[in-house]
């Protein structure tokens, strides 16, 4: 894909960044670096892209990014404006592969990280247990001076390493192209899906959008992203539709509609399809769970 290359700055005396952001928009694009991300939403719901996966992120999610991998998290609506109803808090973790020394990953002792870092050049979601403790060591990283900020690191890691209630996110097969000169076009293609997917978007309207032909625009979609952008449109949809099931206002058939589908059948088929459930057997799971 064609993402932004973001420049991650440290502090000169220290070897890894870490912060406490609380604001949505920070770094609020389609964008890539070579430093591995480690990302806790302490609390932030929205939207996350991470290569050609598209998800919903929630409170309490912990994420694991490689190096150059393209990600955004676009949080709701809810968080911006003038007067939010909603306030984002997390905590961010970036390292080079390679910053303790191109020796470190390599020693016997370390096999399972470097195992684990290499997996994650496709994303991690980690879950249960193993993500409550390392957004502890996270908070504790935010303080730490010293040694001890190297041993939270690589605590950290180690139970990521070891962790098994883990998803990879990105396909195997994902690849992009860092053109700079192209390098805007899927932030704009996203921004533009996200702000109207409730809505009919034809493809001269998106391709207008990405400043490409119609013809030229499906080729480029299904080139970077290995999905036509229609079945990117769905997996929005159905996003967005988890969302409202899981907040229990809106009964499935509003959902439905709310969602930006316009046939209940086809709504039932593409949700069971992306999430393996029916939406009435996700909305008991979450309001009884």
């Amino acid at each position: 894909m064609l993402p932004q290359l973001l420049k991650v700055f440290k502090e000169p005396n220290y070897s890894f960044s870490v912060r406490r952001d609380l604001v949505p928009h920070v770094n609020n694009r389609w964008h890539y670096h070579t430093e591995v991300e480690l990302i806790h939403f302490d609390k932030g719901k929205g939207m996350q892209f991470v290569g050609d996966s598209i998800e919903r992120f929630n409170d309490g999610d912990l994420v694991l990014v490689g190096s150059n991998l393209p990600h955004y998290w676009r949080f709701d609506d809810e968080y911006f404006g003038d007067q939010p109803t909603r306030y984002a808090d997390t905590r961010v973790v970036h390292f080079c592969e390679d910053f303790w020394g191109d020796n470190f990953l390599q020693l016997p002792e370390n096999a399972s990280i470097k195992i684990m870092v290499e997996k994650g050049k496709h994303g991690l979601h980690i879950y249960g247990e193993t993500a409550k403790k390392v957004a502890m060591l996270m908070q504790q990283l935010l303080e730490a001076e010293g040694p001890q900020r190297l041993v939270l690191l690589l605590t950290a890691l180690d139970l990521i390493a070891r962790c098994k209630d883990v998803t990879t996110l990105s396909s195997i097969g994902f690849s992009y192209d860092l053109v700079d000169s192209e390098k805007n076009r899927i932030n704009d293609i996203y921004e533009y899906s996200v702000k109207n997917f409730r809505d009919k978007i034809a493809l001269s309207e998106i391709a207008g959008v990405a400043n490409i032909s119609p013809h030229s625009f499906c080729r480029f979609f299904k080139s970077r992203t290995r999905k036509t952008y229609s079945q990117f449109l769905i997996e929005l949809r159905v996003g967005h539709a988890c969302k409202l099931l899981i907040e229990d206002n809106f009964s499935i058939k509003q959902v439905c509609f709310e969602s930006g589908f316009h046939n209940f059948t086809s709504f039932h088929q593409y949700f069971k399809k992306i999430t393996g459930k029916s939406p009435l057997t996700y909305k008991k799971e979450f309001v009884t769970s």
